[in-house]
C-alpha cells in the first residue's frame, strides 16, 4: 500500500487546519478564578461512588479556554480540595509530544518515517523474530513508522527489573536491549501497544538531534508553549499541588492512596530517566496551550511548531482496516495519536476524526476538528479495567459536547 507522504506547505481544506494558512484570531486569556459547573453536575454521580476523588475538566477553542473546572478533592486524606492549577501525571498523554518531535525532525530531513530503526540504532540491525519453532530473521527491519503505530513487535522487555521504577535506565540502555531482544510479532503485523516502541522514538530524537531527550522536549515544546508547570521532574513546588493516585479497595469499594510504583523517588530528581512513553507531570492550563496549538494547525502565539499537512498526517489512518486498534471500539491509529473512525460507546459524542490520547491513571485529551475543540479531563485514578474506556471519559464528553459543542 502506497504510503502518504509529507507535501511541500500547502493549505488545507479541512476546517482544524485552516488556521495554519490564514491570519489566527487572536487568543484570549481566562482567569483561574472564573467558575463553571457543567461538568461537576454532570459527573457527581460518578464522584459520590467513588469513581475519582476530584477532577478537572477542560474545554479549549483555537483562541480561549471556554470552560475550566475544578471539584472533588485533590488528597482525601488532608481534606485539600482539588485546584484548576492542580498537577497531574498524564502518563502516556507524552507520547503525541514525542510523536510530535518526531515529526519535526521529519519535516528538517533529519528521520524519514521509512527509515529502518536501524540507520539511527545500531543495536536493531540483524533483528530476529520469535516464533512457535523458535527464532528466525524478521522479515523486514523495523521502521519509525512502525514504532509510531504500535506495530513494531518490539517486546516488552525492559533492562530494570520486574516491579521496580523503570525510571532508572537511561534511554541508551533501553535501546539496545529492545533492538537486540527477538521480536515477538513481525513489523506491521498487528497492534500492540508498545511503550518500548515511543521510547525508542525518544532514544532516536537523542541520536539525531543531539539533545537529550528532556532538553528536546524542553526546548521545542514546553519553553516556547510557556508550559511552565509541566515537567519530568516537577520540583518541591510543584509537587505541593499534585494530585494523589487513588485505586478501589476491592472489598469496601472505597478509595486508597495508590501512590506511583513506575517512578523512583525524589521526583525531582534529573538522574531520573525522562521517560518519551509517560514521564511527563502537567496541569490544565500547560494542557491548554499544547491543544491550542494543534487547533490552530502547528502554530502558537507567532511560532511555528509544525506545518498543518504534518499535523493532518499525523491524524490521518495508516493501518488500512487493521482489527483490534486501540483501547475503544471503531479506532484507528494514526502517528502518535489514536483516531476515532466510528463514534461508538466511550466516543460516541465526538466525530469522526477526533484524535488524542489517553493516560494510565484515567487523564484524557481528544480533539474534534469538526467542532474544533479539545476535551480534556485530569483525574489520578489506577485501576481503571481501560482507562480510554471509562465511563468517567464517556460522560465527561457527552455533557462537553452538548454544553459547548453544538
Amino acid at each position: 500500500m502506497r504510503r502518504p507522504a509529507l507535501l511541500p506547505c500547502t493549505c488545507f481544506a479541512l476546517a482544524l487546519f485552516a488556521s495554519g494558512c490564514s491570519h489566527p484570531a487572536v487568543r484570549e486569556e481566562v482567569s483561574l478564578e472564573e467558575n463553571n459547573a457543567v461538568f461537576s453536575f454532570a459527573l457527581q454521580e460518578l464522584q459520590e461512588k467513588q469513581e475519582f476523588a476530584g477532577a478537572v475538566t477542560m474545554v479549549v477553542r483555537p483562541d480561549r479556554i471556554v470552560a475550566l473546572e475544578a471539584f472533588g478533592l485533590a488528597d482525601i486524606a488532608s481534606g485539600r480540595p482539588m485546584r484548576k492549577d492542580s498537577l497531574f501525571w498524564i502518563a502516556s498523554m507524552t507520547k503525541p509530544i514525542t510523536a510530535m518531535g518526531v515529526l519535526m525532525l521529519v519535516e528538517e530531513g533529519k528521520v524519514g518515517l521509512d527509515d529502518p530503526v536501524e540507520k539511527h540504532l545500531g543495536s536493531f540491525k540483524g533483528q530476529q523474530l520469535a516464533t512457535p519453532t523458535g527464532l528466525v530473521p524478521a522479515p523486514r527491519p523495523v521502521t519509525v513508522r512502525d514504532l509510531l503505530t504500535h506495530t513494531s513487535g518490539l517486546s516488552p522487555a525492559m533492562p530494570t527489573a520486574a516491579n521496580q521504577p523503570v525510571d532508572t535506565a537511561p534511554l541508551a540502555a533501553m535501546a539496545i536491549l529492545s533492538g537486540r531482544t527477538p521480536l515477538v510479532s513481525a513489523p506491521g503485523a498487528k497492534w500492540a501497544y508498545s511503550n518500548t516502541g515511543i521510547n525508542t522514538l525518544g532514544r532516536i530524537i537523542e541520536v539525531v538531534s543531539g539533545q537529550s531527550y528532556a532538553e528536546f522536549v524542553q526546548q521545542r515544546f514546553l519553553d516556547p508553549l510557556d508550559m511552565n508547570s509541566t515537567s519530568f521532574w516537577p520540583d518541591v513546588t510543584l509537587q505541593a499541588s499534585l494530585a494523589t493516585p487513588y485505586r478501589k479497595d476491592k472489598v469496601t469499594g472505597e478509595l486508597i492512596a495508590a501512590g506511583n510504583s513506575r517512578f523512583s523517588q525524589p521526583l525531582q530528581d534529573r538522574k531520573r530517566t525522562a521517560l518519551p512513553a509517560g514521564g511527563l507531570y502537567s496541569t490544565a492550563n500547560d494542557l491548554a496551550q499544547l491543544y491550542q496549538m494543534i487547533l490552530r494547525g502547528g502554530e502558537l502565539d507567532g511560532h511555528r511548531f509544525l506545518r498543518p499537512e504534518t499535523l493532518k498526517l499525523m491524524t490521518t489512518n495508516q493501518l488500512g482496516g487493521m482489527p483490534k486498534v486501540s483501547f475503544a471500539d471503531g479506532m484507528h491509529m494514526g502517528l502518535g495519536f489514536h483516531l476515532v473512525a466510528t463514534p461508538v460507546g466511550v466516543t460516541e459524542s465526538l466525530s469522526p476524526g477526533s484524535f488524542g490520547h489517553g493516560g494510565a491513571y484515567g487523564t484524557q485529551a481528544w480533539i474534534d476538528p469538526v467542532r474544533r475543540q479539545a476535551y480534556v479531563l485530569l483525574i489520578q485514578r489506577t485501576d481503571l479495567p481501560n482507562s480510554d474506556g471509562s465511563e468517567i471519559r464517556r460522560e465527561f464528553q457527552k455533557m462537553a459536547v452538548e454544553a459547548f459543542g453544538r
